[in-house]
């Protein structure tokens, strides 16, 4: 039986869904002008359920490139109207388009000064009449039985804010690196902006060596920098190799007396290597072809500078 009720909720509001296509008009066209024109934010109000999808929408269009901000209608007529200005956009979100604290605060808005977009189920309802601009979000019913839980209602206005957001994104020209700027803590953000200079090891967590050093005073520094490897340098502090785990073992049967050998006899000559100011997720695509597991970082005269481990990146969050 729930199965049943389940499949006929997803249905009505399917085919609620469907019946917007056909209202984005000139009407929806004005509303996108009127928002991308706004020198202000985007005010996205709402009371109720529509206040919760209201939040949503605010949050989507701040996050796409258009500065916005949620405000309870309730809260508005007590203060918080002193939020709004005469730059700003308003989005109200209402069903019947009747709510007693939109009515209350239309006039105020109307001296503020500010553009009024109704989403509204009801278009010839009080708030609408008196918005600058209408978008009909209405449905033939709620999914609820009793027809009195918002549910078909406020999955109209919930897909409709979305639709006026991706508009409103595609105007502006957003990309990539601009979802990127306003997500720096998701795994897009990170491989957008994150630098090999942002998480490299550096100071004593970077262990540089003499290539005439021998091999156990190589092993002591790696040690006690908790790193793989130790990057190793001439005597004008410019890279000529790297010793690592792998070097060690390489040796170990060839090399009985290994620990009193020079570095540079026995090191990787000509590593891989990479600079600070490249994307960390390059660099990880570096490791990952050349089965790496630590990438010297250099500067414009090859002198290491830090070194980028593997467990660094996974710490990062990049993977």
């Amino acid at each position: 039986m729930s199965r049943v009720i389940a499949k006929k909720v997803l249905k009505i509001e399917r085919d609620a869904l469907s019946s917007l296509i056909a209202r984005i008009d000139g009407n929806f066209e004005k509303a996108v002008n009127a928002i991308y024109s706004t020198k202000g934010r985007v005010i996205v109000a709402g009371l109720g359920k529509p206040g919760f999808i209201a939040q949503k929408i605010s949050a989507t269009l701040s996050s796409t490139g258009t500065p916005s901000l949620y405000l309870h209608p309730a809260e508005a007529l007590h203060g918080d109207l002193g939020r709004v200005t005469r730059d700003d956009a308003i989005i109200a979100l209402s069903n019947s388009g009747e709510t007693e604290e939109f009515i209350k605060f239309l006039p105020i808005v109307k001296k503020i000064g500010a553009k009024l977009i109704a989403m509204v189920g009801n278009t010839k309802s009080t708030l609408a009449r008196n918005a600058d601009h209408v978008i009909d979000v209405s449905v033939k019913r709620e999914a609820c039985p009793l027809g009195l839980a918002p549910t078909t209602s406020t999955t109209a206005m919930l897909a409709m804010g979305d639709a006026l957001a991706v508009a409103l994104l595609e105007r502006k020209g957003f990309k990539e690196k601009d979802f990127a700027f306003f997500h720096p803590g998701g795994i897009l953000g990170k491989r957008l902006l994150l630098k090999v200079g942002d998480i490299m090891r550096t100071g004593h967590s970077n262990p540089i060596v003499n290539e005439n050093k021998k091999i156990k005073e190589v092993l002591l520094s790696i040690t006690r920098a908790r790193a793989g490897s130790a990057s190793v340098v001439d005597s004008k502090g410019k890279l000529v190799g790297i010793f690592t785990d792998g070097d060690l073992r390489r040796h170990l049967e060839t090399e009985p007396n290994i620990i009193n050998k020079r570095v540079k006899d026995l090191m990787t000559r000509n590593p891989t290597v990479t600079k600070k100011g490249r994307l960390a997720a390059e660099a990880l695509e570096i490791l990952r072809s050349k089965r790496l597991d630590e990438l010297p970082v250099v500067d414009e005269r090859s002198r290491p500078i830090g070194l980028l481990d593997v467990q660094d990146i996974l710490k990062a969050g990049l993977v």
